[in-house]
C-alpha cells in the first residue's frame, strides 16, 4: 500500500472505528462438502452484541389460517415495524437452523449510511429467522429474503448472509436503496466445493461472474443502480460489489478482514502471506474464498471460532494491555485518544461479549432429523462449550431458553449466566484459570466427538421404523448432555473460587483440594506475577518501590 493511501487510511479511521463500536460485529466461517473432513456442510457466527441476550430461538413449525399476519420486530432493539402476510406452513426453527438442515448467519458492515431506509419493515434478523421458516434450501432463502425485502422493504443497513444446506453453500451480500426506495441491490455466490470462506462485518464479494447463472445470482439493478448513485463508472465486467458499497477503510482491514485473515490463515498457513495487506502495507487483497491445507472438522471450526490471533503478530496475550496474566481480552472502547494521537485495539474472532455462538452442520447423507446439528454455546466463544442440539428435537432445554432471566436478571437455572460467571472470573487471571477450563471443556466436547457416531446410528435406525422415537430420542440426548454441561460448568466456577481465592492458589490433585495433616487447609501458594510483568513494573517506577 502507497504512503499516500496509508495516511488516508489513516484518516478514516474515526469514522470506521464509530461504526464498528455501534454495530453487532459477527463473525461467519463457510465450509463446502468437499473441503470438510466427513462431507458436511457448515458456517459458524458469533452474535457479538453487548445488548443481547444469549438464548437458543425455537419456532415449532405450523399451519397458519388464511389471512393470518406477521408482526415484525428488529431484532436488534426490539422495534415494531410493521405486519406482513404470514404464510400457509411454515417449518421448524431450531437457533439458526430449521427442519430441513437449512441454517442461515450473517455479519454486518454497514456500507454507505444514505443507502440505509428507516421506513422498511424488513430488517436483517427477521429476514434471517422467517426465511428459516419458509425455504428448505439456500436457493429458496435466497428468493425468499430478496422478494421481501423488494415488497416490504429493508430497514437495515448493508449485511452479509451465510445460507447453507446440506450440499450447497452460499455468501450473499445486499444493501438498501435509501430513504422511501424499496428493495436492495444485491449479490450471491455459491462457495466452489472444495473451498472454504469467511466475513466479518466487510463485503467482502467483489467482482463476478455475470453470465454464471448456477452459481451466482444478483439483483437486476445491482450495477445500474450504482452507476445512478456514482460509486462505479467503469466497464460491467469490471463491476465490484465490495468497493461499489462498502469501500475498504481502516476499520474494514484492521478490524474486520483481520478476522477473516486469521481464520485463513488457521487452515491454510500459506495466507500468512496477506499479513502485509491486514497492516495496511500492500493493496494485495484476500480472495473470497480459499483451499484448506486439510479438511475441516467441526471440531477445527469451532476451535477457529475461539481465536485471538494467537502466533501472529497480531496476537493479543504478549503487549502491556494482556496485563499480568496474559490476557486476549480488551475492554471496550476499541480506540483511545492520547495527546490528539488515536490508538487502537485488535479485534480478534473470539470476544468477551458474544451473546452466543454456532457451528452449524448439515449432513446429507442422513434424514433431516439427525443430520442437522446446531453446535450451540452461550457467551465468549474462547470459554464457551459447544453442545449438539439435533434438529430433530421437539423442545430446547430449559437453560438455553428464555424464561425467568435475561440480560439485567441473573439466574442459575440459565446457562448464559452460569457461562458468563465463570467467564468472568477468568478473565482478570486468564493464564491460569484458561487451563482449568480447557479440561472440562475439553472433557464434554471430546465426548460428544466419541458418542456421536453411535448417537446418529440410534437415531437413523430408529428413524427407520418411527421417526417420532428418533425425534423423542434426539430431544432426550440433547437435553441431557445441556443439563451436564451446565451443572459441569457450575460446579467448574465453584472449583476456580476456591483455587483462585484472594489471588493466592490453593493447592489440588484431581479436583481435590490438599489439606495439611490436621485436616486443616493446605498453605496457600502465592504464584505472583511473571518475570516480564515485574520487569515492566520496574521500567514504569525505576527505584521507587526498590528495597534498600
Amino acid at each position: 500500500m502507497t504512503r499516500k493511501m496509508t495516511s488516508i487510511l489513516l484518516l478514516m479511521i474515526v469514522l470506521a472505528v464509530g461504526f464498528i463500536q455501534q454495530s453487532d460485529a459477527c463473525t461467519n466461517v463457510l465450509i463446502t462438502k468437499g473441503a470438510s473432513a466427513d462431507g458436511s456442510t457448515m458456517i459458524s457466527y458469533a452474535a457479538d452484541s453487548h445488548d443481547l441476550y444469549g438464548e437458543l430461538y425455537f419456532w415449532k413449525g405450523q399451519e397458519w389460517p388464511e389471512g393470518a399476519l406477521l408482526d415484525i420486530y428488529e431484532w436488534d432493539s426490539g422495534k415494531f415495524l410493521g405486519k406482513i402476510p404470514q404464510v400457509k406452513n411454515t417449518y421448524t426453527v431450531i437457533g439458526n437452523m430449521n427442519e430441513h438442515q437449512l441454517a442461515i448467519a450473517e455479519t454486518t458492515f454497514g456500507g454507505r449510511s444514505e443507502l440505509t431506509d428507516s421506513t422498511g419493515i424488513m430488517d436483517y434478523g427477521s429476514l434471517i429467522y422467517i426465511a428459516l421458516q419458509r425455504a428448505r434450501t439456500a436457493r429458496e432463502a435466497i428468493k425468499v429474503m430478496t422478494e421481501l425485502t423488494d415488497k416490504f422493504g429493508y430497514y437495515s443497513s448493508g449485511e452479509s448472509f451465510s445460507i447453507a444446506d446440506p450440499n450447497e453453500v452460499w455468501i450473499m451480500e445486499m444493501i438498501g436503496k435509501g430513504p422511501d426506495n424499496k428493495g436492495t441491490v444485491w449479490v450471491a455466490m455459491k462457495i466452489p466445493d472444495g473451498y472454504i470462506s469467511a466475513h466479518a462485518n466487510q463485503a467482502r464479494i467483489t467482482t463476478f461472474d455475470l453470465n454464471d447463472k448456477d452459481n451466482v445470482l444478483y439483483s437486476n439493478d445491482v450495477i445500474s443502480f450504482a452507476r445512478k448513485q456514482g460509486y462505479f463508472d467503469g466497464k460491467n465486467k469490471d463491476f465490484s460489489f465490495a468497493d461499489a458499497y462498502a469501500p475498504l477503510d481502516f476499520g474494514a482491514i484492521r478490524f474486520c478482514e483481520a478476522r477473516v485473515w486469521s481464520a485463513f490463515r488457521i487452515v491454510n498457513p500459506e495466507m500468512d502471506k496477506y499479513l502485509p495487506f491486514i497492516q495496511g502495507e500492500s493493496d494485495d487483497r484476500m480472495p473470497l474464498f480459499i483451499k484448506p491445507e486439510k479438511k475441516v472438522s467441526a471440531r477445527d471450526v469451532q476451535n477457529i471460532m475461539r481465536d485471538h490471533y494467537e502466533g501472529t503478530p497480531l496476537t493479543m496475550t504478549e503487549d502491556v494491555g494482556a496485563g499480568p496474566y496474559s490476557s486476549p481480552y480488551r475492554w471496550r472502547p476499541m480506540t483511545w485518544e492520547v495527546e490528539g494521537v488515536e490508538y487502537f485495539n485488535e479485534r480478534a474472532i473470539s470476544t468477551q461479549q458474544t451473546a452466543f455462538s454456532f457451528v452449524a452442520q448439515m449432513r446429507s447423507w442422513l434424514p433431516d432429523p439427525v443430520g442437522g446439528i446446531l453446535w450451540f454455546g452461550v457467551d465468549d466463544a474462547n470459554m464457551t462449550v459447544y453442545l449438539p442440539m439435533y434438529m430433530g428435537m421437539n423442545s430446547i432445554p430449559k437453560s438455553f431458553a428464555t424464561g425467568e432471566a435475561d440480560l439485567l436478571k441473573f439466574s442459575w437455572n440459565s446457562a448464559f449466566w452460569v457461562f458468563n460467571w465463570v467467564a468472568n472470573q477468568a478473565y482478570h487471571r486468564y493464564s491460569f484459570m484458561i487451563e482449568d477450563i480447557r479440561k472440562v471443556q475439553n472433557e464434554l466436547e471430546d465426548s460428544y466427538e466419541t458418542y456421536g457416531q453411535a448417537i446418529d446410528q440410534a437415531a437413523k435406525s430408529l428413524y427407520d421404523k418411527d421417526p417420532t422415537l428418533t425425534k423423542a430420542f434426539l430431544t432426550d440426548y440433547s437435553h441431557s448432555q445441556s443439563q451436564k454441561a451446565v451443572e459441569r460448568w457450575k460446579a467448574l466456577g465453584e472449583f476456580l473460587m476456591v483455587k483462585y481465592l484472594d489471588g493466592n492458589l490453593h493447592e489440588e490433585t484431581d479436583g481435590i483440594f490438599l489439606r495439611n495433616p490436621y485436616g486443616n487447609p493446605a498453605p496457600a501458594k502465592f504464584p505472583g506475577y511473571d518475570k516480564g510483568y515485574y520487569e515492566r513494573i520496574i521500567e514504569e517506577t525505576g527505584d521507587r518501590l526498590k528495597v534498600r
